[in-house]
């Protein structure tokens, strides 16, 4: 975690306004009630702007569903890259868990940290991996990694570019608006200051 308390504190569900009202209606419960245990900080925080947040959970919604290409595990094994490698305690925590539902395993997942180039990974895993670190550290995927990509076929890259895309955009977002942990989730040490 890089700040130790929110720059922007999540809304109270029970204070919303009609903006913010309308754009977490997806975490509504049948009764038009808030469903308090499945708003995250990040949507209450994100609700501050309502229509980002709606426009947000548009495309999020893309990325974690199965029109993304990725499979499940490989989208969590490139997710979790992305929010190591902007250092964001709360997506690595929230991911971490996710990932496990998703077929990595804990090995892994410690794995994820140490990089493409350990031990272990498959060829594609690793590609995948250093298409990551290339994304969020040059904004770009070279020539070699993008041939070995192939696999994935055009439309499996693009979604790959696309899930880091939207995973360093909501990393910066958690770091810098300072979205806290949510209740029994736990920072991973390597993350924490």
């Amino acid at each position: 975690m890089r700040l130790r308390v929110p720059r922007i504190e999540p809304v109270d569900l029970d204070r919303l306004d009609g903006d913010q009202r309308e754009a977490l209606a997806p975490f509504f419960n049948p009764e038009n009630k808030v469903g308090r245990g499945s708003v995250l900080n990040i949507f209450r925080t994100l609700a501050h702007a309502p229509k980002g947040l709606s426009a947000f959970l548009g495309w999020g919604s893309y990325i974690l569903s199965r029109r993304n290409s990725l499979s499940e595990r490989d989208r969590e094994l490139v997710i979790l890259r992305t929010g190591w490698n902007c250092r964001s305690g709360y997506e690595f925590a929230q991911h971490r868990r996710i990932g496990l539902d998703c077929g990595l395993s804990e090995a892994e997942i410690e794995r994820i940290k140490q990089g493409p180039d350990v031990p272990g990974w498959s060829a594609l895993d690793a590609a995948m991996l250093r298409a990551t670190d290339e994304l969020t550290e040059n904004h770009f995927v070279s020539n070699a990694t993008w041939a070995a990509l192939e696999e994935l076929g055009d439309r499996g890259r693009m979604d790959l570019v696309f899930t880091v895309g939207q995973y360093t955009q909501v990393s910066m977002m958690l770091n810098s608006f300072g979205v806290q942990l949510e209740s029994g989730d736990m920072s991973d040490p390597d993350l924490t200051p």
